[in-house]
């Protein structure tokens, strides 16, 4: 049985292509073939718009079978978690993994569009959520990671020592949990 995976873009111009798409080539490489790795490209990505990536977001995981694995990077995963918060999904998720996700709300980033959601309430329950961050992200705070641990409890974290904000390109780290979970 294949498993399916959707992965969430990060903002920023030509980031699906010349960035995150090695994301997605590595996490391809490290599950193989019995996962379905969808990446669909999301809406203005130069300038992400909590709603407009929310209506995509939506539209996506209606696609999905239950037991798919959600994983989002940096904004992407910031738009996906409070999404998730904000609206619970119709299917049964396999699992929730954010890299390099900035932190919204009290210590974090300001985000305008960005609703104030009590993750550790409002997220589905029973549904695994894996935090991982680069000690030597530039681009997200690694403080980040700790400000999700305390408004997500439940979350396993992993800081990976000499990895930036894309990782240094390999999710194997994050395919390792998927695998453990499938």
């Amino acid at each position: 049985m294949t498993r399916q995976v959707l992965f969430v873009q990060g903002g920023g111009e030509g980031v699906h292509d010349q960035w995150d798409d090695k994301l997605v080539a590595s996490l391809r490489r490290e599950l193989g073939p019995d996962y379905e790795i969808r990446y669909p490209r999301m809406p203005e990505e130069g300038e992400p718009r909590y709603a407009s990536w929310k209506r995509k977001l939506e539209e996506e995981l209606a696609r999905l079978d239950d037991g798919a694995f959600l994983v989002g990077h940096s904004v992407g995963a910031t738009i996906l978690v409070h999404a998730l918060a904000e609206t619970a999904p119709k299917r049964a998720i396999g699992g929730i993994f954010l890299v390099a996700a900035p932190f919204v709300g009290e210590g974090g980033w300001k985000a305008n569009d960005i609703p104030q959601t009590d993750l550790r309430t409002r997220l589905p329950k029973d549904v695994p959520i894996y935090c991982y961050h680069g000690r030597e992200d530039e681009t997200a705070p690694v403080e980040h990671l700790a400000l999700y641990e305390k408004a997500i409890p439940t979350s396993v974290s992993r800081l990976l020592e000499k990895h930036d904000h894309q990782l240094n390109d390999d999710l194997s780290a994050v395919a390792d949990d998927i695998r453990r979970l499938g």
